[in-house]
């Protein structure tokens, strides 16, 4: 009779390059988390309390009432009761202000650059790669060089203070947008764009129906990213756009800090709107952060 012996269990050493890789992105996301966390703690304290508890990693005297004052709920006598500087936000109207101009932007942005993609891509023309190569070179190029330009362009057609002032420059397509683009494209297989040609279509129908549909994954992603680059501007939207009824959020939270008439920031209403504006931000991203991420390495971008 024969006796089964269970095999003994290997001992796994310790891989200290795996524990270190973990407490190294363990260190990265704390330092990525810990300003918001910070901005929490702020906007959940009482401004009188702030300077004396500095130290404290919670919340100075917890209250809502910096919350209350984005939204409006409270008048400048219960502001200044709570430690607020008196000062007052229109943070909807600005909060609808950006959503317009970054939702301009976004749309105007990845069609025509969607299209310029496509004829880099698929179109044979004369100098067409010399073309690529000289627009690309245009991310070399600091923004602050094109700022006057645009400014002076943007004043000579009478489009201060509007809404398409201020989305105007970043409306046409860029060189990310497009070399994004570009090398999806290039991956598209030939032979339907083939064979719908031989059925008599031209590239523009190629394009809206074939390589449009196709590219949707990427055109999301690409969506996503401009519309976060569009709502984190600041230094062009202020500059062109500085009137109340045109005014973004960064801009109106900008002018609140500024306006202090009690001498000191209201810092808990300030961060508490900081706050508030970029939690639409995070949650897209943590909700389309996967997709951004896999279309990045599809599109041949490392």
């Amino acid at each position: 009779m024969t006796t089964l012996t269970k095999p003994a269990r290997r001992r796994r050493s310790l891989n200290w390059g795996r524990i270190s890789a973990w407490a190294a992105l363990t260190v990265a996301i704390i330092i990525t988390i810990g300003p918001f966390l910070w901005m929490l703690r702020t906007a959940l304290s009482n401004n009188h309390a702030l300077a004396s508890q500095s130290s404290n990693l919670l919340p100075a005297d917890f209250t809502w009432g910096a919350f209350a004052r984005v939204f409006g709920l409270q008048s400048q006598a219960q502001a200044q009761a709570e430690g607020g500087s008196g000062a007052s936000i229109n943070f909807w109207q600005y909060l609808g202000n950006s959503l317009i101009v970054s939702t301009m932007i976004t749309f105007s942005q990845v069609f025509f650059s969607a299209m310029a993609a496509y004829a880099f891509a698929r179109l044979q023309w004369p100098g067409r790669d010399k073309v690529f190569a000289m627009f690309l070179g245009t991310l070399l190029v600091p923004g602050i060089f094109t700022a006057l330009p645009n400014f002076l362009l943007v004043k000579n057609l009478g489009l201060l203070n509007t809404y398409l002032g201020i989305a105007l420059p970043s409306m046409l397509m860029t060189p990310f947008a497009v070399f994004f683009l570009r090398q999806f494209f290039l991956g598209m297989s030939r032979e339907v764009e083939e064979a719908a040609m031989l059925d008599g279509a031209r590239h523009s129908r190629i394009f809206f129906q074939i390589a449009l549909p196709n590219a949707s994954a990427p055109i999301a992603t690409l969506c996503l990213l401009t519309f976060i680059a569009a709502w984190n501007d600041y230094f062009w939207p202020l500059l062109v756009g500085n009137s109340p009824a045109v005014r973004v959020l960064t801009v109106g939270l900008g002018v609140f800090k500024s306006q202090s008439p009690q001498g000191a920031p209201d810092w808990s209403g300030l961060m508490a709107a900081t706050l508030v504006s970029a939690l639409p931000i995070l949650l897209l991203f943590i909700a389309f952060g996967k997709k951004i991420v896999n279309s990045i390495g599809f599109s041949g971008i490392k």
